[in-house]
């Protein structure tokens, strides 16, 4: 059974370890467990029910009413909260919820139900990456599972895949310049690199995907069979900056003719080391504000 501190609730329902004793103690809306030393810590399903709390006084009710409503009552509410609102940080504190109880049900009606208000590429940009953002946090605090994690990756990796392939490409982008997609040797944060590969594909761009971890002797031979005129990837923290100077410079000896893309760490901490001839593309919009020029359509709208 897994047990969480009083920073953990913190850490997962931003709200502040004194509220949540105040709450305690006022309204006994949940009565943490006590280690033999006196530390107090909470169940998952103390954990559960905070969060449900957490994202109901969010929306506008008043804790003195949440602590009279039946646990039924709770869960009743915020499925409905979050299947309505409109409000990003309430379908962030839903994520949350459907994260840590594990429930695939949840998570896949927030998603569908905001990408069908939304449209796909704004969900990811506006609820799933600043989730993702949260998870980064709640795992360096130990806040999370590696269970929880991997179950909440995979579903979102899932609907990112989904979502590439039902796109259609049309005779421009077979003809279009061709972009090759791919993280370095050791690297294996695919969730990036797969939402890039959708919203090149969603602009009718012809992208190459590699996947992860790809060492250089594989960029350069499908660089000899597809010629494509642009390469992206990232260049995470684990790369120095003389290592990410070093590495740009062998990509470049090995595709000459290319234009490197390159996000991340390294290239937004060490812009100074990368040749002018190559594109740092700082963030999220500078990326999708980019792309936008790449692509064979004189106008873009999602298609999802």
């Amino acid at each position: 059974m897994a047990i969480y501190s009083i920073k953990d609730i913190e850490q997962l329902s931003g709200i502040k370890a004194h509220t949540i004793r105040i709450w305690e103690q006022r309204y006994s809306i949940v009565v943490p467990q006590r280690t033999p030393s006196n530390i107090r810590y909470y169940t998952e399903e103390d954990l559960k029910h905070i969060l449900n709390i957490a994202l109901l006084n969010r929306n506008g009710y008043k804790i003195s009413k949440i602590a009279k409503m039946s646990a039924g009552e709770i869960i009743d509410k915020v499925r409905s909260i979050s299947k309505l609102s409109q409000d990003h940080s309430t379908q962030l504190d839903a994520l949350t919820l459907a994260m840590i109880d594990m429930n695939e049900y949840d998570f896949d009606r927030i998603i569908r139900d905001n990408t069908e208000r939304y449209g796909f590429e704004h969900v990811m940009i506006e609820i799933i990456l600043p989730f993702l953002e949260k998870l980064t946090i709640l795992w360096m605090t130990g806040s999370t599972t590696p269970a929880q994690e991997n179950f909440i990756t995979f579903l979102i990796r899932q609907k990112i895949i989904a979502a590439t392939d039902s796109i259609q490409l049309g005779p421009t982008s077979v003809s279009a310049p061709k972009s090759l997609i791919y993280l370095p040797e050791g690297d294996n944060q695919e969730l990036s690199i797969l939402f890039l590969q959708y919203m090149m594909r969603a602009r009718g761009i012809s992208t190459i995907y590699l996947g992860t971890d790809v060492p250089l002797d594989n960029i350069e031979m499908a660089y000899k069979l597809q010629a494509p005129k642009y390469i992206f990837t990232f260049l995470n923290e684990t790369f120095s900056a003389d290592a990410a100077k070093q590495y740009v410079e062998v990509l470049q000896r090995i595709c000459p003719d290319s234009h490197l893309l390159l996000s991340g760490f390294a290239p937004v901490q060490f812009p100074d080391v990368f040749p002018l001839t190559c594109k740092i593309l700082n963030d999220i919009e500078s990326t999708r504000t980019y792309i936008d020029t790449l692509s064979p359509r004189q106008t873009f709208s999602s298609p999802l």
